[in-house]
């Protein structure tokens, strides 16, 4: 009696907490668990180690999708097994019909092993009834892939998950296609996604957008009259790839921008019909420093795009340089500079 309630223990715990099916569960090896500790093998009696942070692996056998493996298991499995072996009378050795091999099952008792069935006979409907819960649910019956897919799932939605790919190796699946079956996201995990992607927007720079619809109405945005006006903080610009634009976080005087002093700005925020909405634009290191690092960040930024057109065409030296004034090549003035030196 004894001994049919400790196979019973044992073998619940291996269906809840193993991830395997059941005709696996019922072909386990004796001595199928191991104990590592930083890496080093350790004796199954050696409970203190066990009981804080040792590590259980359990030696899966060959199976319908692959081979035999290994992968690690709560200890709570690992404990269950070892005192399960330490009840188990000496049985004789059976045939396993996948491999042909004469085998010391680890869950026979009385000459004989458990069914592939016996988690649905027998483990599943004693359980229910010791909880007071039906055997149907929303899912359907309950059977023994449940507990598979259940801790699957939960791996997966752990957190710090699992990716699909060490899924996949727990599991012992032969493709990731039949591991996405199982990697099922909880609302829970799905919440955290998103809220996570919109701490990562808030991390990007965004830009208002001020539409002029008087000018998409009107059709003067067809004729080429400015109708949208990305609000850059000290200014304007009416540029339509502002996207693109290498100069938008350091903006020459070209004639896409309208500073917000300006009597066209103060025309712009004044209209009441404009619709407001936000875009994400990505930044490029240097733009990223410009816009965290101050004032010398973004006269270094300023410096390299001295000599890149901007979207009106001139570049923001000629912009800035007087009209009698005689450009010479970056390059040039920087020698210059250090001959003077």
């Amino acid at each position: 009696m004894w001994g049919s309630a400790g196979r019973a223990s044992a073998v619940t715990l291996t269906w809840l907490f193993s991830g395997q099916r059941s005709n696996e569960i019922a072909r386990l090896r004796l001595g199928c668990v191991r104990w590592q500790h930083d890496g080093d093998p350790v004796a199954g009696n050696s409970t203190q180690i066990l009981a804080r942070d040792a590590v259980c692996l359990l030696d899966v056998p060959a199976h319908k999708t692959g081979t035999a493996f290994t992968k690690p298991v709560d200890p709570l499995l690992g404990q269950a097994i070892n005192a399960w072996q330490a009840l188990r009378p000496s049985q004789p050795k059976r045939t396993d019909k996948r491999t042909g091999e004469q085998i010391d099952f680890l869950f026979s008792y009385r000459a004989r092993t458990v069914s592939s069935g016996y988690i649905n006979s027998t483990i599943i409907p004693m359980l229910c009834r010791k909880a007071g819960v039906p055997a149907v649910d929303a899912r359907g019956s309950i059977t023994s892939h449940r507990a598979r897919s259940t801790i699957a799932s939960q791996l997966y939605n752990a957190k710090v998950p699992m990716t699909l790919f060490e899924l996949q190796a727990w599991l012992g699946h032969r493709s990731p296609e039949s591991t996405q079956h199982y990697a099922k996201i909880s609302p829970n995990t799905l919440t955290k996604a998103y809220e996570d992607a919109g701490d990562f927007a808030r991390n990007v720079r965004t830009i208002e957008v001020l539409v002029d619809r008087d000018a998409v109405a009107s059709g003067a945005a067809a004729a080429g009259e400015p109708w949208q006006h990305y609000d850059l903080g000290h200014g304007y610009c009416t540029y339509t790839f502002f996207e693109q634009c290498q100069h938008r976080m350091a903006c020459a005087r070209c004639d896409f921008y309208t500073p917000k002093d300006s009597t066209r700005a103060q025309l712009l925020e004044a209209k009441g019909n404009l619709q407001k909405m936000a875009i994400s634009i990505p930044l490029t290191e240097d733009e990223q420093a410009a816009l965290t690092d101050g004032q010398n960040a973004l006269d270094e930024l300023l410096g390299r795009l001295a000599d890149t057109p901007t979207p009106a065409g001139p570049t923001p030296r000629q912009i800035t340089a007087p009209g009698t004034a005689q450009l010479l090549p970056i390059v040039g003035v920087r020698q210059g500079k250090a001959a003077q030196a």
